[in-house]
């Protein structure tokens, strides 16, 4: 078994004990009413877009997520919160510091002996979700599962939708596609760019990821036979008819979204098996991102 596929498995029992962790971490958390940002590098940013929706549509107040190096410097927030598995991440840790004393700061990582550790005013240690594998899993789902939890949004359901995802099989042909596409509505257009990723990451799949409702506006167009059409969530009224109609597969969303994405990551490790591919050596990429200074 590689890294990935034992890190992959475990998420339900990480899911667990961070939802009953988030009660006492609730002080580091964005309050109900604050402006705040969530920002993140690659698969962080991903999550921080899902956050970010689930915690408006839930009326806790304005929530934008940015890219860290995007992060826009002229505008005013109550809090930043940063999701860093690593907590060696440049733009994650050049951001910090610059707000330092300015705005209130928050960081989510997975190893406490990290420069984050001084570089955010309150920082939340998922230590038990830390992972050996470059391609992000369960750390990702378990930061998203905490401040799901904050929200009240966490449900036993979750955990044993994701068991589900663990042990059902993937549909039949999906491995063998040729083309990926993820979609997603609201909170899960963020799981959707994120589902996309890790077939690129762990199997050098192509792979695109879109709100829903913007498929039919172009790219429908490369849809058909030997592709698949994944839908995170519930999907828009004769959007699975279409996508039948071209000869593409159309996988639909049964469980909950964040369980959808256990499956994508079951799918990534299986395509990366078939083409011969080490998931836990993607091309090009190493655990985190730390950039030289000149």
């Amino acid at each position: 078994m590689t890294h990935v596929e034992d890190e992959l498995t475990s998420q339900p029992e990480c899911w667990t004990r961070a939802a009953a962790e988030a009660a006492g971490h609730a002080h580091a958390l964005p309050a109900a009413g604050e402006r705040v940002a969530i920002v993140g590098c690659g698969t962080s940013y991903f999550m921080a877009q899902s956050v970010a929706a689930l915690r408006e549509a839930a009326g806790q107040g304005e929530t934008d997520a940015f890219a860290a190096s995007e992060f826009p410097r002229g505008r005013s927030y109550d809090r930043v919160v940063a999701l860093t598995r690593s907590g060696t991440t440049t733009e994650v840790l050049d951001l910090l510091r610059q707000l330092k004393g300015s705005t209130r700061t928050t960081a989510l990582t997975a190893d406490p002996a990290t420069p984050v550790m001084a570089a955010a005013d309150e920082v939340v240690v998922l230590d038990f979700a830390d992972e050996r594998s470059v391609v992000q899993t369960r750390f990702a789902t378990t930061a998203l599962t905490l401040l799901r939890a904050h929200l009240a949004l966490h449900t036993d359901a979750v955990v044993a939708d994701a068991r589900t995802a663990l042990t059902t099989p993937l549909p039949e042909g999906l491995v063998e596609c040729t083309q990926f596409t993820f979609l997603g509505r609201g909170w899960t257009v963020g799981l959707a760019n994120e589902a996309g990723l890790k077939m690129r990451e762990a199997s050098l799949a192509w792979t695109e990821a879109y709100p829903a409702m913007e498929y039919r506006h172009g790219p429908i167009s490369i849809t058909t036979h030997g592709t698949a059409t994944w839908m995170l969530g519930a999907a828009p009224e004769g959007l699975a008819e279409q996508v039948r109609e071209t000869g593409g597969l159309w996988v639909p969303g049964t469980l909950d979204p964040l369980a959808e994405l256990v499956r994508v990551q079951r799918l990534a490790v299986a395509v990366a098996g078939a083409r011969g591919l080490d998931p836990d050596q993607p091309r090009h990429l190493t655990r985190s991102v730390i950039l030289a200074r000149p």
